[in-house]
């Protein structure tokens, strides 16, 4: 902060905190490595993990550092422990936020300023994982990279992009959450899949204003288009949710696909397994019977109905079981009662008789004493 003069003993966090009135953590790791500005050479310790660190190599524009959602045009090359170049792009423009490089790296950038040059070490758990990466990175490696960070654009309001900018951005968002879900990364792929919905929309106004010649110029033909590749992700984000066991956000993410596509094939499947999944047997089976009309041939289908007809059984079995114990108790109830009737009814007759008999006796020794 060269142009802002701090108090004796304050830090960049107190003023942020204190001057403008902006709450922050200076002791979380991606905080400090954020608001301080590191000496050339010096490794920093970006999670406080040892997982993923940074050290400047040289320095950048002061102050101008890209946020989340910025377009930044990267040089990235990325070396195993042993020098081999695995990755090297020279001018590559991502946005930064959604993952569409490695989380280690996503996360470093935002800490870099433009024309800054870093090298940035990621563990295998913030880079490839265990799966690697065909041909060259093996599993759980480490890798090296030298970063540049050549320039920084503010994303542009998607209200102004037209039919082909969104479905453009949109499936490619769409396929980077493709890419983690085949590698076994459900959370990442929804994240890429809810960012690629954002695009895939039509103008918000689109046909309220008459006059609105952009508007006018949008055909059905290419609305239509654009609503096939939404109810695209809208599947894929229905199957990566179901991998993270969120039935309910699945079932609603299928149920956007099924209001405007009532026949799609794929969706039926998921809503069916979903129901499956939430123990709602009869509606999965109600489900799957909707998709066999369409694919009668489908062993996958086939297999669920004769799961779900099974288990409608052994349900409705138990359901007639439940209420045949809950008739049986009450019975048990009543006989008890009758019973515990009867016995009370015994037991006042003899009281009774006792009582007559010992008034009987009183008389009798209260006739003798005073007569």
């Amino acid at each position: 902060m060269d142009n802002i003069e701090l108090q004796k003993g304050n830090t960049q966090a107190d003023f942020i905190r204190e001057d403008l009135n902006f709450d922050v953590d200076p002791k979380d790791p991606l905080t400090k490595a954020a608001l301080s500005d590191h000496p050339t050479d010096e490794w920093i310790d970006i999670l406080g993990n040892g997982e993923l660190k940074k050290k400047v190599i040289r320095e950048g524009q002061y102050g101008i550092r890209p946020s989340r959602t910025d377009y930044c045009t990267l040089k990235i090359i990325g070396k195993l422990e042993d020098g081999t170049i695995v990755e090297e792009y020279e001018n590559i423009t991502i946005q930064l936020g959604d993952i569409e490089i490695i989380q280690g790296l996503d996360l470093a950038i935002t800490l870099m300023k433009v024309n800054e040059i870093a090298e940035v070490e990621v563990a295998s758990r913030f880079a490839y994982g265990t799966l690697g990466k065909e041909p060259n990175i093996p599993s759980n490696a480490t890798i090296w990279y030298t970063v540049e960070v050549k320039s920084v654009e503010l994303e542009t309001d998607i209200d102004s992009l037209s039919i082909n900018q969104r479905k453009e951005i949109g499936n490619k968002k769409r396929e980077r959450g493709n890419w983690w879900f085949a590698r076994d990364e459900p959370t990442n792929a929804i994240q890429c899949y809810r960012r690629a919905l954002d695009f895939l929309f039509p103008p918000k106004h689109y046909g309220n204003s008459p006059f609105d010649e952009a508007e006018e110029s949008i055909t059905n033909t290419e609305l239509q288009s654009l609503l096939e590749d939404r109810m695209k992700v809208f599947n894929n984000l229905t199957a990566a949710q179901i991998k993270t066991q969120a039935y309910d956000a699945a079932l609603k993410s299928v149920e956007n696909v099924l209001a405007c596509q009532p026949l799609n094939i794929k969706a039926l499947f998921r809503k069916g397994r979903i129901l499956h999944l939430k123990g709602e047997h009869s509606l999965a089976y109600t489900t799957f019977l909707q998709a066999a009309k369409l694919e009668p041939e489908s062993k996958a289908i086939q297999q669920e109905l004769a799961i779900l007809k099974e288990k409608n059984v052994k349900d409705a079995q138990h359901e007639k079981n439940l209420y045949r114990k809950m008739l049986g108790t009450h019975k048990i109830n009543n006989t008890t009662m009758k019973k515990k009737n009867k016995n009370d009814t015994s037991n006042k007759l003899v009281w009774s008789l006792i009582g007559g008999a010992a008034v009987t006796v009183v008389g009798v020794l209260i006739y003798r004493f005073t007569s």
